[in-house]
C-alpha cells in the first residue's frame, strides 16, 4: 500500500515547494507522512464539514489549497473552531498537506486551470516570480541501450522544450574501464581493460526534476556505476508567477464573459466595474485575492481583470484607472479540486482520489 509520502513526493512533482512564497506555510500541516493511504479527499479548504466528508468516505488523506495552519500556533485550545477539527483529525488519524502558493505559481497550477477554462490563449504569468534553473544531464551509455535510457529519462521529465519532450541529442564515441576486484560488470571482466561502443546523451532538466530524473537514469542505465555530468546553464527554462494574462479566442463583451465566468467557474455571481457591453479581448486573471495586483493587469493591458476579495476601494482605484473588474470570488479557486483529483488519479491508480462535494464559500447570496 502506498504511503502518503509518496503521495507527497507526485503532488511536489507538479507543484515544488521550492515556488512557495516565503511567508506561506505548504507540505505537512497535521498528520504523519509515513502512514499508509487508503482513500484521497481533495478540497480548497479544511473545515470540519470537509472533516467529516472524510471520515465518511474513509479518507486519511486530506490534500488542501488552502493551509489549515497559517499563523504559527501560540496554543492549541480544543474547544475553538480551529482546535476542534485539528482534534478531529488526529483523533481519526487523518492526515493534512496543503498546495497553496506553489500550487499558485506552478505550471498547470490554479491559474493555468482558471485561464483553461475561460479558453485563453497565448497565455503568460501576469507578475512573474520564478524562472526555472536548466541544467545539461550528460550520460554515457551503451548504445543498444540509447534509446530505452532517452525514454526513461523523458518519462521522469528530463528533455522537455517548450511543446515539445523527450528531447536529446546522441553522438557516437568509444567508452572505456576496467572492473577492479570486487565488481559486478555489466560487460567486461575483472581487471582487464574494456571498450564499448557507446553514445554520449545530453538532455535538458529543471532544477526541480533532477533527482527524479536521475533516479530513472539509474534504474534504467544498464551499468553498475553510471558515469554522467550534471552542468547548470546560463539560459533560463519556463517563467513562472502568479496570475496569467491572455487573449480570448474572439473578442466578446463584458455581459457575455460574465455569463460565461459563472457558467464555467460554477458561480452563482460576480460583481464588476465598467460598462457591460465593454468589447474584451485581452484577460488577466488571478485566483484568490488580487486586488493588490490591479496596476500589474493594467501594464500587461489587460481589458479586464479577474480575481476575488476585491474591496471597495481597490475596485474604485481600479475603475478610476481604466481596469474593468470581475470580482468572481475566492471560490473559483475550487477549481483546482478537479484538477489535483484527475492529476493524483493518473499517477495513482489503485487508491481512490474524491474531489470534495463541501461548500466551503462562507457567503450566501440573496
Amino acid at each position: 500500500m502506498t504511503k502518503h509520502k509518496y503521495i507527497f513526493k507526485q503532488l511536489e512533482d507538479l507543484v515544488p515547494l521550492s515556488l512557495a512564497y516565503d511567508w506561506d506555510n505548504v507540505g505537512l500541516q497535521v498528520g504523519n507522512k509515513h502512514d499508509k493511504t487508503r482513500n484521497v479527499l481533495v478540497t480548497l479548504d479544511v473545515v470540519e464539514r470537509v472533516v467529516d466528508e472524510a471520515i465518511e468516505k474513509d479518507c486519511n488523506l486530506i490534500i488542501a489549497h488552502h493551509p489549515l495552519l497559517f499563523a504559527p500556533l501560540k496554543e492549541l485550545d480544543l474547544s475553538s473552531p480551529k482546535g476542534q477539527v485539528i482534534h478531529k483529525l488526529i483523533k481519526h488519524n487523518i492526515t493534512v498537506y496543503a498546495s497553496h502558493t506553489n500550487l499558485d505559481i506552478a505550471s498547470g497550477g490554479v491559474n493555468d486551470m482558471l485561464a483553461d477554462q475561460l479558453q485563453l490563449k497565448e497565455t503568460k504569468p501576469l507578475i512573474k516570480t520564478y524562472s526555472e534553473q536548466l541544467f545539461k544531464l550528460i550520460v554515457f551509455v551503451p548504445t543498444k541501450y540509447s534509446h530505452q535510457l532517452l525514454e526513461a529519462l523523458g518519462d521522469a521529465g528530463a528533455g522537455h522544450i517548450g511543446l515539445y519532450s523527450h528531447c536529446g541529442f546522441l553522438s557516437e564515441g568509444q567508452g572505456t574501464f576496467k572492473p577492479l576486484d570486487g565488481a559486478d560488470p555489466h560487460v567486461g571482466k575483472i581487471n582487464e581493460q574494456h571498450y564499448e561502443e557507446e553514445n554520449k546523451l545530453e538532455v535538458i532538466v529543471s532544477e526541480h526534476r533532477i533527482s527524479q530524473v536521475l533516479e530513472a537514469m539509474k534504474t534504467y542505465h544498464p551499468y553498475e556505476e553510471v558515469a554522467y555530468d550534471l552542468i547548470k546553464l546560463e539560459n533560463n527554462g519556463d517563467n513562472l508567477g502568479l496570475g496569467k494574462i491572455g487573449k480570448l479566442k474572439e473578442p466578446t463583451t463584458l455581459h457575455a464573459l460574465c455569463d460565461k465566468i459563472k457558467d464555467r467557474l460554477q458561480v452563482s455571481h460576480v460583481r464588476i466595474t465598467g460598462e457591460t457591453e465593454k468589447e474584451i479581448n485581452k484577460v488577466a486573471v488571478l485566483g484568490g485575492s488580487g486586488e493588490k495586483f490591479t496596476q500589474a493587469a493594467l501594464h500587461a493591458g489587460a481589458d479586464v481583470y479577474i480575481t476575488g476579495d476585491m474591496t471597495f476601494h481597490a475596485a474604485q482605484d481600479a475603475e478610476e484607472a481604466g481596469l474593468t473588474v470581475i470580482d468572481a470570488g475566492h471560490i473559483i479557486e475550487k477549481i483546482m479540486i478537479n484538477g489535483i483529483t484527475q492529476y493524483l488519479s493518473s499517477q495513482f491508480e489503485k487508491i481512490n482520489v474524491i474531489g470534495s462535494k463541501i461548500n466551503t464559500d462562507p457567503f450566501k447570496y440573496y
